[in-house]
C-alpha cells in the first residue's frame, strides 16, 4: 500500500461522509420538488401534466448518461467524475431555483441531473474502493440510510420551506450543501491516476439514450394515452430495437460504454435483477399508498406523511446494520431472508381494507421495511464486490440505472394494475379514486400487492438457489 492509499484508507469516513452528501442531497432533491408540484404549476401557469416534466426530465437525464459516467469514471478515476458531478448538481440546483419559465426549469432540472448521474455512478465504487472487505458492508450500509433519509426529510422540508417561502428555496437548499460536499471532495478524496479524456463509445451512447428515451416516453405517457396506443406501441418498439442493436455494438467494440463481461458473473447479475425486482414491488406500494391513507383511511395530508415516513425511518435503522452483519457471515443468506421478508410484508399488504387499524398498518409497513432494509446494504456489498477494481464504476452506475429503471417500472406497472381492474369493477373506464366506492380500490389494489409480493417470491427462489448451490460447492 503507497502513501496516497494510506492517507485514504485514514480518511475513510471522512471521505463517506463526503460521498453521503451528495446521496442525501440527490435523494432529497427527488422527493421535494413532488410536494412543490402544485405550487409550481400555479405559479408558473401551467398544467399539472406539463409541470410533471420537471420530475421525468430529471429521472430520463439520469438514466440516459449514468453508464457513460461510469465508464469515464473507470477511465479518468472516480473521484475526479464525482467531484464534476457534485460541482455540476450545485450549479444546476442553483439554476433551478433561479428558473421564471418552465422551459428553463425543465433545462436546469437536466443539467441538474447530469451532475447527479456523475455522482451517483461514481459513488459506490468510491466507497469500495476506500473501505476493506470487512467493513464494506457497513459502509454501503450507511449509504442506504442516507438514501432513506434523503427521501424520508423531504416532504416535510419541502412543505415547511413553500409554506414559509416559495417555491425557488426548495433548490437553493442544494447550493450551501453542495459547496461544502466540494470543498471536502477536493480535501479528502484521494487523487487517481487517469488517462486523457475521451468520450467512450458514442455509437452506443447514442442507441443507449434512444432506447432509454423512448422507453420512459412510454412509460410515462402511457399512463394518460393508454399503453396500447399506436405512439406508446411505437416508442416501446423503438425502445426494444435500439437496446437490442445497442448490445449488439457493444460485443464488437473495442472500449465499450457497458462492458457485457460483468454479466457473465451469475452472482453479479442475478444481484442485479434481484435489485430491479425489489424496487419495482416497493415503488408499486409507494404510489398507491397515499391514496388509501388519504381516500379509503379519510387522514389528511399532513397524517398521510407522517405515516409514511415510516418506511424509511425503518429502512435508516436497518440498512447499517444489516450491512455490518453481512460484513460478519457474508451477504447471500441476508439477501434471501431481505426477499422472503419483502413478499409477506406485500402479501400482508393485500388483506388491508377501510376497517384496518393504523396500529395494524403500520406493523405490515415496518415488516416489509425491515425486509428491504436487510436486503439492500448486502445486495449492495455483493453487486460491488463482484468486479475488478477497473470495473467499478461500470458497475456502480447499473446498480443505480437499475434502481431507477425499476422505480419507474414499478410505478407503471402498479398503476395500470389497479385502473385495469376498478375500470373493469365499475364497468367503465376508471382513471382515478372513485368516490364512494372503497371496496372498488380496495378489490383491485390486492392485484397489485399480491403481483408484487410473487415477483420478490420468485427473487427469493432465485436466490435461495444460488445459495444452495454455493453451500454444495464449499462442501
Amino acid at each position: 500500500m503507497d502513501e496516497k492509499d494510506t492517507n485514504s484508507y485514514k480518511n475513510k469516513w471522512i471521505i463517506l461522509i463526503t460521498v453521503l452528501l451528495l446521496i442525501f442531497m440527490s435523494t432529497l432533491d427527488g422527493s421535494i420538488v413532488n410536494v412543490a408540484l402544485p405550487a409550481l404549476s400555479r405559479e408558473l401557469g401551467v398544467s399539472n401534466r406539463a409541470v410533471s416534466w420537471v420530475v421525468s426530465s430529471y429521472l430520463i437525464t439520469i438514466c440516459t448518461v449514468i453508464l457513460v459516467f461510469g465508464k469515464l469514471g473507470d477511465i479518468t478515476g472516480k473521484t475526479r467524475v464525482f467531484k464534476y458531478g457534485v460541482l455540476l448538481f450545485t450549479f444546476g440546483s442553483f439554476l433551478c431555483g433561479f428558473s421564471s419559465s418552465l422551459g428553463m426549469l425543465i433545462f436546469s432540472r437536466a443539467l441538474q441531473a447530469v451532475g447527479a448521474a456523475a455522482a451517483m455512478a461514481t459513488s459506490q465504487g468510491i466507497i469500495t474502493q476506500t473501505f476493506p472487505k470487512h467493513e464494506r458492508g457497513k459502509a454501503l450500509g450507511l449509504s442506504g440510510t442516507f438514501v432513506a433519509l434523503g427521501a424520508m426529510t423531504g416532504p416535510p422540508l419541502g412543505g415547511f420551506l413553500i409554506s414559509i417561502f416559495n417555491w425557488n428555496y426548495i433548490f437553493y437548499i442544494n447550493v450551501p450543501i453542495g459547496i461544502i460536499a466540494f470543498i471536502f471532495c477536493m480535501k479528502f478524496l484521494p487523487e487517481e491516476k487517469y488517462e486523457k479524456i475521451k468520450f467512450p463509445d458514442i455509437k452506443g451512447f447514442l442507441l443507449f439514450s434512444a432506447a432509454v428515451i423512448t422507453l420512459f416516453i412510454a412509460i410515462i405517457e402511457g399512463e394518460t394515452m393508454k399503453y396500447t396506443n399506436p405512439v406508446i406501441l411505437a416508442c416501446f418498439f423503438v425502445a426494444i430495437v435500439s437496446f437490442i442493436i445497442f448490445i449488439f455494438v457493444e460485443k464488437r467494440t473495442e472500449s465499450p460504454m457497458l462492458d457485457l463481461n460483468i454479466f457473465k458473473s451469475k452472482l453479479f447479475s442475478i444481484s442485479i435483477f434481484c435489485a430491479f425486482i425489489v424496487f419495482v414491488a416497493t415503488s408499486s406500494v409507494g404510489i398507491i399508498q397515499p391514496f388509501y391513507l388519504q381516500y379509503t383511511m379519510k387522514f389528511s395530508p399532513e397524517m398521510t406523511g407522517l405515516l409514511m415516513m415510516a418506511y424509511p425511518v425503518v429502512i435508516s435503522v436497518t440498512a447499517p446494520s444489516s450491512g455490518t452483519l453481512s460484513d460478519k457471515i457474508g451477504s447471500e443468506l441476508l439477501t434471501f431472508l431481505g426477499l422472503l421478508i419483502i413478499s409477506i410484508g406485500l402479501f400482508l399488504m393485500a388483506f388491508l381494507n377501510e376497517h384496518t387499524p393504523v396500529v395494524l398498518f403500520l406493523a405490515i409497513v415496518v415488516v416489509m421495511a425491515f425486509g428491504a432494509g436487510l436486503f439492500q446494504s448486502p445486495n449492495n456489498s455483493l453487486i460491488m464486490s463482484t468486479v475488478e477494481k477497473d470495473k467499478l464504476g461500470i458497475a456502480g452506475s447499473v446498480n443505480a440505472l437499475i434502481r431507477n429503471l425499476g422505480m419507474s417500472v414499478g410505478t407503471a406497472m402498479s398503476t395500470a394494475i389497479l385502473y385495469s381492474r376498478m375500470s373493469s369493477l365499475a364497468g367503465y373506464e376508471v382513471t382515478s379514486y372513485i368516490a364512494g366506492r372503497d371496496d372498488i380500490f380496495i378489490n383491485s389494489v390486492k392485484y397489485v400487492y399480491i403481483t408484487a409480493g410473487i415477483l420478490c417470491i420468485a427473487g427469493a427462489l432465485i436466490t435461495y438457489m444460488r445459495l444452495h448451490n454455493s453451500k454444495v460447492k464449499h462442501f
